[in-house]
């Protein structure tokens, strides 16, 4: 039996779906309201409740599973006391292998994000189950908003520098982790899963101009110009620091990577810069 934590979220259902084009005849979709995730059963997936602030939801939920895809929580803050709780349940309910979605360099990277991936590592480190750590970089879909943004104003604005960033699309990644989950491999190891050919954010924009027909120009900012910018148009400002803290990391090489990992789990090249600014414009 596999199991995937957050399986109603993006990153989730893509998981589902590469599993079942890959053969899983077994899988649990944990999700927090199976009420809104019914859409997801099929004769090969079932549904189970899963709270990560509820111990107990956990310990059912993870009865009779041998594998484990623990997706990172998306509440910032909040993740190591979440994950912990999942390990936990994992190891009582006898788990042999559980999947994490990290962060491209966790151990060493300086962004925000990084301390709270790095915690779930070590916990798993010190869990006695088999691990596997797999290092997403940035998504291709976390510029969705820049782009919108510039067909719209007329320019991207960020404080990524001329920092290379090695982005790969959800469907990538999803691809890699359910290749874990049904591989032979049960050792522990790690995986920097970097996208190909790595940008800047220059080279984002002038491929938007390329591929809209409109000069998009690139507007680098300093971290802390960004950070209100983002908060001038909505965001709350704890997040538009995040965001802000990713690119003034991203302009000192923290999103960049040149290891083939990604492409050696899928069997193909990931979704290019190019491609996926093209299919942004057709949506």
């Amino acid at each position: 039996m596999i199991a995937v934590t957050g399986a109603n979220g993006q990153l989730g259902r893509l998981v589902l779906e590469a599993l079942t084009a890959k053969g899983a005849t077994s899988v649990r979709a944990l999700v927090r309201s199976p009420e809104k995730a019914q859409d997801l059963a099929s004769s090969t997936v079932s549904l189970a409740e899963a709270d990560y602030t509820k111990p107990d939801t956990l310990a059912k939920a993870l009865a009779g599973v041998e594998r484990l895809l623990l997706i990172s929580s998306n509440e910032i803050g909040q993740r190591t006391t979440q994950h912990l709780a999942v390990i936990d349940a994992a190891k009582a309910a006898g788990v042999k292998l559980i999947a994490y979605t990290s962060l491209l360099h966790a151990d060493t990277s300086k962004m925000a994000l990084a301390p709270e991936h790095k915690a779930t590592e070590e916990a798993l480190a010190a869990s006695g189950i088999s691990y596997v750590l797999l290092r997403n970089g940035w998504y291709l879909e976390n510029f969705d908003a820049a782009l919108a943004s510039g067909l719209e104003h007329g320019a991207i604005a960020g404080a990524a520098g001329e920092g290379k960033i090695a982005a790969a699309s959800r469907k990538d990644y999803a691809e890699a982790a359910a290749a874990v989950l049904l591989g032979a491999d049960t050792s522990s190891r790690t995986y920097e899963l970097a996208g190909s050919p790595a940008f800047t954010l220059s080279e984002l924009a002038a491929s938007l101009s390329e591929a809209s027909g409109k000069e998009i120009p690139y507007h680098d900012m300093p971290e802390a110009d960004y950070a209100k910018l983002l908060t001038q148009v909505g965001l709350p400002e704890a997040f538009a620091g995040v965001l802000a803290d990713s690119d003034a990391n991203a302009a000192k090489g923290s999103l960049y990577e040149t290891s083939d990992d990604l492409e050696q789990l899928t069997g193909r090249k990931s979704l290019s810069y190019k491609e996926y600014v093209r299919s942004f414009l057709a949506r």
